[in-house]
């Protein structure tokens, strides 16, 4: 703000810097000008997380979305540790993929040469399991981690109401709530021990359609804990405010990660305006970017990613 004189000025005096400022009702405050970004901070910094770290959980898939915000991730320069449980990929139809592997795709990705890539197995229905993996992957990642992506989840073991039972109930909500509660607890006391008001400190967790249209009718154990989640968002932001970290919730809608064949497959597809289903970079740029500064402003929030889909 500019400096008034401190002997009363004449009109003329005065004028040039009355020009600069703006009456509101708490006083003056500087013009448009002073408040806009400089120029230079304007452009786009090529590596926006260079230097910064992430804990991506469930991205051992090479066709999953965890390992499609892991290369985001890695590609604007952040060091990256990608969570995996290859039993329960295993156990899937679509079959696991090779840890090693995932690695290796996101390694190439890596947009900074100083930035690392590790990965490591993680049983989130264990209750210890969170706090454990915040731990481990903070001391991969040289004591910090920046930016929390908990995109695991539970798949099958599911029904419609009169199909499920408390089995269902307790196996969805160990692996798609609790762990992910005890995740960001993990995390932020990992933030509260840095200097107060450390930059980079993101949240993503990841919600579905159950609160659109029709919901997930024939999934009640998995839309019950995912719009768990999606309730407990603005509580969360709220909390971790204190710490300077955001925490934003994503609903990446139908995404091609290989579950889906045949007809089917193509019933969906022409639910989307586009003609296609969503693949997994589609969620992964939203995701990545909220990590970024340009998105400092934006917390609580529960953003649906679904390209217009048409239920």
């Amino acid at each position: 703000m500019p400096q008034l004189p401190s002997s009363a000025p004449t009109s003329e005096e005065l004028a040039p810097a009355v020009e600069e400022l703006v009456p509101t009702a708490g006083g003056l405050v500087p013009a448009a000008e002073e408040l806009a970004p400089a120029v230079q901070d304007l452009r786009r910094e090529p590596l926006p997380l260079r230097g910064r770290t992430a804990l991506v959980t469930g991205a051992a898939r090479r066709a999953g979305i965890g390992y499609a915000v892991a290369r985001r991730l890695a590609a604007y320069g952040a060091s990256v540790y990608l969570h995996h449980h290859v039993p329960h990929d295993a156990a899937m139809p679509w079959g696991a993929d090779r840890p090693e592997a995932a690695a290796a795709g996101v390694r190439e990705a890596l947009g900074d040469p100083g930035a690392r890539v590790v990965h490591g197995p993680g049983d989130l229905s264990e209750p210890g399991a969170p706090a454990e993996l915040i731990a481990r992957a903070a001391d991969a990642l040289g004591g910090r981690i920046d930016i929390l992506v908990a995109n695991h989840a539970l798949s099958g073991s599911d029904g419609p109401l009169d199909a499920i039972d408390a089995a269902m109930l307790d196996a969805h909500w160990a692996v798609d709530t609790r762990s992910v509660i005890l995740l960001v607890q993990a995390y932020a006391r990992l933030r509260a021990a840095l200097p107060p008001k450390a930059p980079g400190g993101r949240v993503v967790l990841m919600t579905s359609g159950q609160d659109i249209a029709g919901g997930m009718p024939g999934e009640i154990a998995y839309a019950l804990q995912k719009g768990a989640l999606a309730s407990v968002t603005r509580s969360l932001a709220t909390t971790l405010a204190e710490h300077a970290v955001t925490l934003n919730t994503v609903n990446p809608g139908p995404v091609d990660t290989g579950y889906l064949t045949g007809e089917a497959y193509g019933a969906v597809a022409s639910m989307f305006p586009a003609g296609r289903w969503g693949m997994p970079d589609d969620p992964a740029r939203l995701i990545a970017w909220l990590a970024t500064d340009e998105a400092r402003w934006i917390t609580g929030q529960v953003i649906d990613s679904e390209g217009g889909f048409r239920r």
